[in-house]
């Protein structure tokens, strides 16, 4: 009986998980797809950082703002490019929602709180050099 129950609970989470996985990848297509069709502004400025976690972090904040279609930060230069909608999104707004990540960029200080709970991989150095030409 117990693995009859163990057994059942397995394929249940899988199919669950299965499922979770590709109703993501639905709603980004949907969303690359809807942005796609408009003329997009091009950004690209610094922002403190050092590892793979940090690429992850900022680039889903500048993602997570309505407006903006793609974000690719640099590990090495240290910097970001963000392809968004200006009729939506301005430079600033951008800044703004990295640095509450806690991440310092170009134009804005990262917020002191959010920088405390980053991994501790993820605690740059304040003096670090942005925008580097490599």
């Amino acid at each position: 009986m117990k693995k009859i129950i163990v057994s059942a609970l397995l394929i249940a989470s899988v199919t669950f998980v299965s499922c979770n996985g590709e109703a993501k990848k639905e709603e980004k297509t949907t969303t690359i797809a809807t942005t796609q069709s408009k003329e997009l502004s091009m950004a690209n400025f610094g922002v403190r950082g050092n590892c793979g976690m940090c690429k992850t972090t900022i680039e889903k904040a500048a993602t997570s703002l309505n407006g903006v279609s793609t974000a690719t930060w640099d590990v090495k230069k240290k910097s970001i490019e963000v392809a968004y909608d200006e009729n939506v999104v301005n430079e600033e707004t951008i800044h703004k929602a990295i640095a509450a990540a806690g991440y310092d960029t170009e134009k804005a200080t990262g917020d002191k709180e959010a920088y405390k709970k980053l991994p501790k991989c993820c605690q740059y150095d304040n003096s670090m050099e942005m925008n580097q030409e490599l």
